[in-house]
This record gives C-alpha cells, sequence and structure tokens, in this order.
C-alpha cells in the first residue's frame, strides 16, 4: 500500500506540474517575464510558507536551527534550480507544453535520478541508494532499466519534435496553435533546463537535515514507534530551496521589464489585470503543489532514483497529453503524431517498471525485516 500512495501522489504532483502553464495561456496584455514573475511570486515567496504553516508545526524553528552551510548549500542548488525554471518556461514557449515538457524534464529525471545516487555512491548515507545498491539488487536493476526506457521515450518524443517541425516548415502547412515556435532556439534553452532543473533533487538532498527534523518530531509528537514517515516532512525544506528559485527569476524579470519597457503591465487597465493577476496566482500555486505532492510521494517511496524518475515521467505524460488537448500537434502528418504517441507510451512503460521495481524492494525489506525478526 505504501507503493501504491507513493506512485498516486507522484501521479498528482506531475499532473499539477504538467499542467501549471495552462492558466499563463489565459493571461492577455502582459509580456512573459511579467506574467511569469507573478506567478513565481505565488510558488515560490507566499504558498510554500502557507503550506508548511499548515503541515509543519514550528517549522521556522526548525530553520533557525539549522546550521549555516546546509541552509546556504540548499539555497545555492535552489538558485541553479531557478536558472533551470526559468528556462523551462522559455523551453516551454519556444517548444510548446508537449515538446518542450518532454525534453527539458527528461533530462531533468535522469539528472536527477542518477547524480545523487552517484553521490552516495562515494559518501554512503543511511536511507540514500547509492549508484552500487541500484546495479547489483534485482529492484535497482528494475528501476535503472525504467530510467533506460524513459530515456527512449524521450528520444523517440524529440524525434516527434524534429519530425513537426519539418511539418510545419511545408508550404501550405496548417497553421499551427504554437506561435512562438522556434526549434532551434528551445532545443538549447531545453537541454540549459534539463541539466539545471535536476538541482531540485540535490537541493532536498542538501536540506534533509531540515526534513529529518520534522520527522522526529512528528514520530515524537505521535509516538511512532513503526517505520513510517511524516507524510509533509519536506514542506520545511522547500521554504529554502524556492528562495533560491525566486531570487534567480526575481533578477532576470526586472532585467527583462526594464529592457522591453513592460513594468506598465503590472498596472494597465487596457488589460483585463485582474483576471490577469488571479490567473498568473492559479498558475503558481499549481506549481507549487507539484512539490507539495511529490514529499509526500517521496515519504512513501524514499528519496532516491525511483521517486524522482516516477514524479518527471508522469510531468512529461501529463505536458504531452495537454499538448495533444491543445492542438499543438495540428497541422503534422500521421507519422509525426503516430511518433509521439510511441514515445509517450513507453514513458508509460518506464513507469510500469519504476513502480514494479519498488515493489520488489517493499517486498525485499519486509522479507530482511522479518527474518532479522526471527534470528
Amino acid at each position: 500500500m505504501e507503493v501504491i500512495f507513493g506512485v498516486i501522489f507522484h501521479f498528482i504532483g506531475g499532473f499539477a506540474s504538467g499542467s501549471f502553464y495552462i492558466p499563463y495561456k489565459k493571461v492577455k496584455g502582459w509580456a512573459w517575464e511579467s506574467f511569469w514573475i507573478v506567478g513565481g511570486i505565488f510558488s515560490w515567496l507566499i504558498v510554500p510558507p502557507v503550506a508548511a504553516w499548515l503541515t509543519v508545526p514550528h517549522f521556522m524553528d526548525i530553520i533557525r536551527a539549522t546550521d549555516g552551510k546546509i541552509l546556504m548549500l540548499t539555497y545555492f542548488f535552489g538558485l541553479l534550480w531557478g536558472i533551470g525554471g526559468l528556462t523551462y518556461g522559455l523551453g516551454v514557449r519556444y517548444l510548446g507544453v508537449s515538446l518542450g515538457s518532454t525534453i527539458i524534464l527528461g533530462l531533468c529525471s535522469v539528472f536527477g535520478a542518477l547524480v545523487p545516487a552517484v553521490f552516495y555512491q562515494f559518501s554512503p548515507t543511511a536511507g540514500k541508494d547509492s549508484i552500487g545498491t541500484l546495479a547489483t539488487s534485482h529492484w535497482g536493476q528494475l528501476v535503472l532499466l525504467g530510467i533506460l526506457v524513459c530515456v527512449i521515450g524521450i528520444i523517440i518524443c524529440g524525434r516527434a519534435g524534429t519530425l513537426k517541425e519539418r511539418d510545419l516548415n511545408k508550404e501550405g502547412a496548417v497553421a499551427n496553435e504554437n506561435k512562438d515556435y522556434r526549434f532551434g532556439l528551445g532545443i538549447t534553452v531545453a537541454i540549459v533546463s534539463g541539466v539545471l532543473s535536476a538541482c531540485f533533487a540535490f537541493g532536498i538532498d542538501a536540506g534533509a537535515h531540515m526534513a529529518d527534523a520534522a520527522n522526529a518530531a512528528w514520530r515524537a509528537t505521535e509516538h511512532i514507534t513503526d517505520t513510517r514517515n511524516f507524510l509533509y516532512k519536506n514542506n520545511v525544506t522547500y521554504i529554502v530551496i524556492l528562495w533560491g528559485g525566486l531570487t534567480t527569476n526575481f533578477i532576470w524579470c526586472m532585467i527583462l521589464n526594464a529592457r522591453n519597457k513592460t513594468f506598465g503591465n503590472y498596472t494597465d487597465a487596457k488589460t483585463p489585470l485582474l483576471k490577469n493577476y488571479i490567473f498568473s496566482a492559479l498558475a503558481g500555486t499549481t506549481w507549487f503543489l507539484q512539490f507539495f505532492f511529490y514529499g509526500m510521494g517521496e515519504s512513501k517511496l524514499g528519496n532516491g532514483a525511483s521517486s524522482w524518475i516516477l514524479h518527471m515521467a508522469f510531468i512529461i505524460l501529463v505536458a504531452n497529453m495537454w499538448g495533444l488537448v491543445l492542438g499543438e500537434w495540428k497541422g503534422v502528418s500521421k507519422k509525426s503524431f503516430t511518433t509521439v504517441v510511441i514515445g509517450i507510451a513507453t514513458i508509460i512503460l518506464s513507469v510500469i517498471i519504476v513502480g514494479y521495481g519498488n515493489n520488489v524492494k517493499d517486498k525485499e525489506v519486509a522479507k530482511t525485516a522479518q527474518v532479522q525478526a526471527i534470528k
């Protein structure tokens, strides 16, 4: 049941992340940098402490009691992740929700899943899965296989993107919904975003001390004697990571506001101001929900390669579904459409494999505990 709930929570988080950009499409008359930072203020500054206040008692005491080096490292990874998040918005703008999210999150999933595992190979930490553990255990090999299958699915979706561009460039092609589609610039931005977005996973690891403190406090308060973890333990860590993300994005968006002379967007009565603020706030809040439910899923599955790859794969699936619904593949050939469907199906297969690997791990851990109890 722990595995099932973990997968469900990751799916909800993936749905939130894959859907967050949709409200931005309802914003009228604002430049990209204006609606992006308004949404960002909600997702990085307002909503995280509210979520922590609702779920983690005395969360600010935990932050204040944390070593300064841990806070700075967590914040630093948040800065890097912020650049990834910033370029994510640009990648989706130039490639569309479907293709942009697939490439960015595919790279993010691979880096975020494997780099921490390699790190823990050289710096063993209790409760963390190293690359050696993954490579030498049956369940770990299944997780690695799932990651490989996910990469194959990403490559297929990338191929669909190149076919799509070729179709749209043909004379007489049906007009596509994404007027900003620019594959060359988009793919460059997407690669940068995919690599740096993985820093969120590193930030969670760097700030694990705060999550552990929240978990310990919960276990003591609730008198927990089994192996259960606090469902919301990561909410306190998110606050520090997202401060870093806010810093990066705020500076860049202010630069763009000044360069493009778009500061007037925030008070321009010629635009539907109230609706623009509401839709931007909705997008930002939806973005944060991915982290909220990722933390819940991680508490059930563990903070390792399997949790990260499941979460990213679900985001890719949802984003591609939205791409189909929004007509981003309108006007393309049957071959292009079939290719992206095959890519999506391959990613679904990777989720199933990783989920099965986690189920095998759960059974192996239970069996080991039973043997030790008998001894």
